[in-house]
């Protein structure tokens, strides 16, 4: 039944990167479910809606209700945009916006949206809407965590550089902005050297104070201290509806491997006995750190089912790490991870994947590389302790002994701390798909968006 008396119509922009979109084309299939007449026109350049209908996303949209929009390809192509993340960077905060609002100016002629749903790393956005009398809201596909923390980067503290790396990494934010204890000053140091992606950051965050709400990707179970510092802190209403989850079915449940070699070979192997190991779609792996991946593997006898997007590196990681485990250069993550055989999970540790691991109730061994990976592995490892933080000793390569040790113990059934990890892992999976159920803390926030959004709540002030 609509939640609405007059039909929604809401244009979502994502940022144009995988762990942007699939968040974004999740969160609008959750608003078209809880709301039967609402429709959604998501906005993606040309190229990646030749992407999204190649993997067969655009098929698997509620029909007539979700539908992809157009822009030129303004920005550098995804297949090398790796090479030149500045131009990649610059051609997103500038040309992508000037496409938008072009579009935005053909909808008004037709029928003025209700309301966009923006990136909130896209700089423009909420400016956008504005100069159109339209509400923006705003959507985060990062941890809570560390939306809070780069709320507050005005009252990040100067790095002292005579202080050293070890001084640094004991100490955290949490002295100058409360509930950031995962993130340490040796990040901030990191963060700071990056001063493109942290000019634009501050721009988007000095602009997301102006949007009318912000949704999260997480849920609340998950994140309370975060959510709650942010509700009481923010000048908007705040609706966390994760974890949205490419793929996810709404009743919460996994579903099937539709791979008929993944499958049959994840179905030969004991319960809890695999080793997931894969580090995202886009910021590459040192070839040194994943050779110590490879021969950590090899070592620790562990069964282990690795996706190599780079088909050329894959048969040599495969030759290195041995037979005791399947290469693979693609796969369906959520269903793989929740197959009974999985019982852990070497990642990387974005936001997405670290949802899906929440999802299927596996521990991980966290690998991260760069920007909220940082964090996100000190969360999973220090205050969910779900998992091993693998680079907390190290920034540079981690090495295949320390690699070992830790794949050894995650997966010994009869290791205590392994035991506790997948305990609590259990009782976050439990709660993870609660929370979308009938009744549950995100399908309450989603309704509440709808019907906010619907009576006008959300209007431009």
């Amino acid at each position: 039944m609509a939640l609405t008396a007059v039909p929604q119509h809401l244009v979502a922009v994502p940022y144009p990167g995988r762990g942007h979109i699939n968040p974004m084309l999740a969160v609008c299939r959750l608003l078209a479910a809880a709301d039967g007449e609402l429709t959604v026109t998501v906005v993606v350049t040309e190229e990646w809606q030749a992407l999204l209908a190649s993997a067969g996303v655009a098929a698997t949209l509620p029909a007539g209700r979700v539908r992809l929009a157009t822009i030129p390809n303004v920005i550098p192509s995804e297949h090398g945009r790796g090479a030149d993340p500045a131009g990649f960077f610059d051609a997103v905060h500038g040309k992508m916006g000037e496409a938008v609002e072009q579009l935005l100016d053909r909808m008004v002629l037709k029928r003025r949206p209700d309301a966009i749903l923006a990136d909130t790393y896209l700089t423009w956005g909420v400016a956008a809407g504005a100069r159109r009398g339209i509400p923006v809201c705003s959507l985060w596909t990062m941890a809570a965590t560390f939306f809070w923390a780069l709320y507050h980067l005005d009252v990040w503290p100067p790095v002292d550089d005579r202080e050293s790396e070890q001084e640094l990494s004991c100490k955290s934010l949490e002295q100058h902005v409360p509930g950031c204890s995962s993130v340490r000053l040796s990040d901030i140091k990191i963060f700071r050297s990056w001063e493109l992606p942290m000019k634009l950051t501050t721009m988007a965050f000095v602009n997301v104070r102006k949007a009318q709400c912000v949704l999260f990707t997480t849920f609340y179970e998950l994140e309370p201290c975060a959510i709650d510092r942010i509700t009481q802190a923010v000048p908007f209403p705040v609706y966390p509806v994760g974890p949205s989850i490419s793929g996810m079915p709404l009743d919460g449940d996994a579903g099937n491997i539709h791979d008929k070699e993944h499958r049959a070979w994840l179905d030969a192997q004991p319960e809890n006995s695999v080793l997931y190991v894969s580090f995202g779609s886009v910021v590459s792996m040192r070839p040194s750190q994943l050779e110590e991946i490879a021969m950590a593997l090899r070592d620790s006898v562990v069964r282990f089912f690795w996706v190599a997007r780079d088909s050329a590196s894959a048969a040599g990681l495969r030759q290195i790490a041995g037979g005791n485990g399947l290469v693979v250069p693609w796969c369906d993550q959520l269903n793989v991870l929740c197959h009974r055989s999985v019982g852990g999970f070497l990642s990387h540790c974005g936001w997405n994947s670290v949802l899906e691991a929440v999802f299927a109730g596996v521990p991980l061994l966290a690998l991260p590389a760069v920007w909220d990976q940082v964090v996100d592995a000190c969360v999973v490892a220090d205050e969910w302790r779900i998992g091993v933080n693998l680079s907390e000793q190290t920034r540079g390569v981690v090495g295949k002994d320390a690699i070992r040790a830790a794949a050894v113990k995650l997966m010994d059934p009869d290791d205590g701390e392994s035991q506790e990890m997948r305990r609590r892992s259990a009782q976050l999976r439990e709660a993870c798909r609660g929370a979308v159920q009938a009744g549950g803390s995100s399908r309450r926030s989603l309704n509440g968006f709808v019907k906010d959004l619907a009576a006008g709540r959300l209007n431009c002030q």
